[in-house]
């Protein structure tokens, strides 16, 4: 079909309320969210050729409802749209979202209103990569530097980084870029798990999943801590009994401590050799993550944070006051694939390590594109670096991740991975 400005048209925006029951099994509890049900506000749109973008935004549950009542105030600004007009400008038509002139007193871009923005930028790229036949890290590594600059919105970063400096770090990035996507296509991307780690497992059922996932060839493993320290103890003895010393261990508190009590608890922990502590204390403290850095680079840890980081200007000011080792990016807490784009730039201008969170609902679909973008065309390299990998829910979409040897296989379908099987949809679709 001929793609005609009429046809490509956006005809119609349609969002869904979707909920998995895992808080039956315990699956995704931590010490902060105790009781998870993986959800998604889910957004569709259609073009009149009859093309589907689709896009989501993680949610745990309880709420989903009121993301899906925000991706909907903004669907006047999408409905009639012709989409080629939006990629030509695509940082200009992101920034048309983020500050129409009432909607924007509900953020500004932060919260409910940056997650629908989310959800709907990443159906937006999902449409694009299908419109070229690629998928979007492939299309994202084949975009002209000053292309994908464009999509970006630079206000606020100007002290940190400009478009130039963008530019120029991604026309380095193309030295070697064929190489790299080679090897990408045989080997994937190395994954660490959370699968065997949640807060609400029993020590039976850590110790069987920690031996499924070695037995897939998993060497990196992270472990919910922060409720208790004796029992964090005692569960960080069994992991290391279990997985022995030469692999790699993480922990993530979710947002759990004060900022002293984080150094205090991380210290009693430190001889488990542990690479970074997640999310010590407020995603909003920056001063106080930095604080936690100093206090634990001694030990060996690092800190890693960025799943709950509300904006790009927010992740300016952790990378700008050293306060983490490793940059966890998520697809959907952020305004979707332009600002993260953002966020990467940034990372690579000052030598700090992204790390992207995923395991939510479509989180590990979506951020495999970006890490994979990165690797191919902007840091050049995988050292020191994982994607987060959770086997919850791939079954649900039609082109689902695909995890080998404890690597992500790179996608190989048009899109950004997101499409739900209607199925899921239909049995799972929270209807009030």
């Amino acid at each position: 079909m001929s793609l005609t400005t009429e046809n490509i048209k956006i005809i119609s925006f349609d969002v869904k309320d979707i909920r998995f029951p895992t808080s039956l099994e315990a699956h995704g509890s931590d010490a902060m969210h105790t009781d998870p049900d993986y959800s998604c506000a889910y957004v569709t749109i259609k073009l009149k050729t009859g093309l589907e973008g689709h896009g989501l935004t993680f949610t745990c549950g309880r709420g989903t409802e009121i993301v899906v009542a925000a991706c909907k105030s903004l669907s006047d600004l999408i409905v009639g749209q012709v989409v080629s007009d939006i990629y030509k400008d695509f940082g200009g038509f992101w920034r048309s979202l983020t500050s129409e002139s009432q909607l924007r007193w509900v953020g500004p871009e932060k919260g409910v209103i940056h997650l629908a923005t989310a959800a709907i930028i990443n159906a937006l790229w999902d449409l694009w990569g299908k419109l070229l036949n690629k998928p979007v890290w492939q299309l994202l590594a084949d975009l002209e530097p000053e292309q994908l600059v464009s999509t970006i919105d630079f206000r606020y970063l100007s002290n940190v980084i400009t478009k130039e400096e963008a530019v120029e770090l991604l026309r380095r990035g193309r030295v070697g870029k064929e190489e790299r996507m080679n090897q990408l296509l045989a080997l994937g991307y190395p994954a660490y798990t959370t699968q065997a780690g949640w807060l609400g497992y029993s020590d039976e059922t850590i110790y069987d999943l920690a031996n499924k996932y070695m037995e897939q060839g998993f060497n990196a493993f992270k472990v919910k801590v922060g409720k208790n320290l004796f029992q964090d103890i005692k569960r960080l003895e069994l992991i290391r009994n279990t997985i022995g010393w030469d692999r790699i261990l993480m922990v993530d508190a979710n947002q759990i401590w004060e900022v002293q009590e984080a150094i205090d608890w991380m210290k009693q922990l430190s001889h488990f050799k542990i690479l970074w502590i997640e999310e010590p204390t407020s995603p909003d403290d920056v001063l106080g993550h930095a604080e936690i850095a100093k206090a634990l680079k001694p030990l060996g840890i690092g800190v890693a944070t960025g799943e709950m980081c509300c904006n790009r200007v927010l992740f300016k000011q952790f990378l700008q006051a050293n306060a983490l080792e490793y940059c966890q990016i998520d697809s959907a807490r952020i305004g979707g694939v332009n600002e993260i784009l953002s966020v990467y730039l940034m990372c690579k201008k000052l030598g700090v390590k992204v790390c992207p969170h995923a395991g939510g609902v479509g989180l590990c679909e979506m951020v495999q594109h970006l890490q994979m973008w990165d690797y191919v065309a902007l840091s050049g390299t995988m050292d020191g670096r994982f994607i987060e990998y959770v086997d919850q829910q791939h079954d649900q979409f039609v082109n689902p991740t695909i995890v080998e040897n404890a690597c992500y296989m790179a996608p190989r379908t048009p899109g950004y991975s997101t499409t739900l099987k209607p199925e899921a949809i239909s049995a799972y679709e929270n209807i009030p």
